[in-house]
C-alpha cells in the first residue's frame, strides 16, 4: 500500500511538472502580443504584480496549510529566516524578478518568441559556470559533453548558422534575451539557499511582489502607458496568475514528489513548448535548424543533469 502511495505522488510530480512547462511556455506567445500595447519595463510591472498578489492571496488563504503540507519536506523544512536569507530574497527579487524579466521582454520585442524560447535554454549554460566559478562546484567530464552541445546550440541561435556575419547591432534583441538567462541563472542559483524554506509560497509571493512593485514605481516615474485594450487583459491575467503564479506552485510541488534534479532536467522542455506555440499562435517561422539546435541543447540540459551529483 506504501509503495502505491509512492508511486502516486511521483505520478502526479510528473503530471505537475510537465503542466508547468506548457503553462510557463505560453508567457512568450502572450507577451509577444501585449509587447503591442505596452513598454516591457510596465508589462513586466503588472506581470509581477499579478503574481504576487495571487501567491499573497493563496499564501493567506485557507487552502495555504493543506498545500504546506503538500509541499512540507518533513522534519528538513527551515520555518526561520535570517538576516542572510533576506539579503539572498532581495538579491535574486532584484536579478530574477526586476533585471531578466525588463532586459528579457526588450530583447523580445525585437526577435520572434521562438527564438527567444529556444535561447532560454542558456540559464542552464550560466548555472553550470556560476556553479563552477563561484560556489567551487565539482564538475564531471561526463557533464562537459552536455555542456559542449548547449553552447554550440546557444551560439548557433545567437547568430543565426552565421557566425562570421555576426552583429552587435543586428543581433541585439538576441543577445538581451542571452544577458536575460544569465540574471535568471543568478535568481535560480541563489535561490536554493532558500528552496530548504517551509514557507515556499510566501518566498515565491515576496519576490514576485518587491520586483512588480521597484518596476511598477519605476513605470509612474517614467510616465509609461500601464493601460492595455480590454480584449488583451487575458493575456496578462494568465501570465500573471497562470504562467508565473501558478506555475510556480507546481514547480515546488514536483520538486519536492521527484526531486530537483528530475524536476530540473523537464523543466527546460518550456523553450521547445514555448517555440511551437508561438509557431502556432503568432504564425512565425519555426525552422528545421532552429528545431535541431533547440533539441541539441535540450539533450545537453539532460546530460548535465543525468550525470549531477544529488
Amino acid at each position: 500500500m506504501a509503495d502505491q502511495i509512492v508511486v502516486s505522488d511521483k505520478k502526479w510530480g510528473y503530471v505537475s511538472v510537465f503542466a508547468a512547462t506548457i503553462l510557463y511556455g505560453i508567457w512568450n506567445t502572450f507577451s509577444k502580443i501585449l509587447l503591442q500595447d505596452l513598454d516591457p519595463l510596465a508589462l513586466s510591472a503588472l506581470v509581477y504584480c499579478i503574481a504576487g498578489i495571487f501567491l499573497f492571496a493563496v499564501r493567506f488563504s485557507g487552502f495555504n496549510n493543506r498545500l504546506m503540507g503538500m509541499l512540507d519536506s518533513k522534519s528538513e523544512a527551515e520555518t526561520h529566516m535570517s538576516r542572510k536569507d533576506y539579503l539572498v530574497l532581495i538579491i535574486t527579487s532584484l536579478a530574477g524578478s526586476v533585471i531578466a524579466p525588463v532586459i528579457y521582454l526588450t530583447g523580445l520585442n525585437q526577435i520572434t518568441a521562438v527564438s527567444a524560447s529556444l535561447l532560454l535554454n542558456a540559464e542552464v549554460l550560466f548555472i553550470i559556470i556560476i556553479g563552477i566559478l563561484v560556489l567551487n562546484e565539482r564538475f564531471q567530464k561526463k557533464e562537459g559533453i552536455g555542456l559542449i552541445l548547449l553552447l554550440i546550440g546557444t551560439v548557433f541561435l545567437a547568430t543565426n548558422g552565421n557566425l562570421h556575419e555576426f552583429s552587435v547591432s543586428d543581433n541585439l534583441g538576441t543577445l538581451l534575451v542571452i544577458i536575460a538567462a544569465f540574471f535568471w541563472s543568478i535568481d535560480t542559483t541563489m535561490s536554493k539557499f532558500l528552496s530548504n524554506k517551509r514557507d515556499l509560497l510566501g518566498v515565491s509571493a515576496l519576490k514576485c511582489s518587491i520586483g512588480g512593485i521597484i518596476l511598477l514605481i519605476l513605470s509612474l516615474i517614467l510616465g509609461l502607458n500601464l493601460k492595455i485594450p480590454l480584449d488583451h487583459l487575458p493575456y496578462l491575467l494568465f501570465i500573471g496568475l497562470v504562467s508565473i503564479g501558478f506555475s510556480f506552485v507546481m514547480i515546488y510541488y514536483a520538486i519536492r514528489k521527484i526531486g530537483s534534479l528530475r524536476t530540473g532536467s523537464i523543466f527546460p522542455f518550456t523553450s521547445l513548448f514555448g517555440a511551437f506555440i508561438a509557431f502556432i499562435v503568432l504564425g512565425e517561422p519555426f525552422t528545421y535548424e532552429e528545431l535541431a539546435f533547440g533539441l541539441l541543447m535540450l539533450l545537453g540540459v539532460f546530460i548535465i543533469y543525468r550525470y549531477q551529483k544529488k
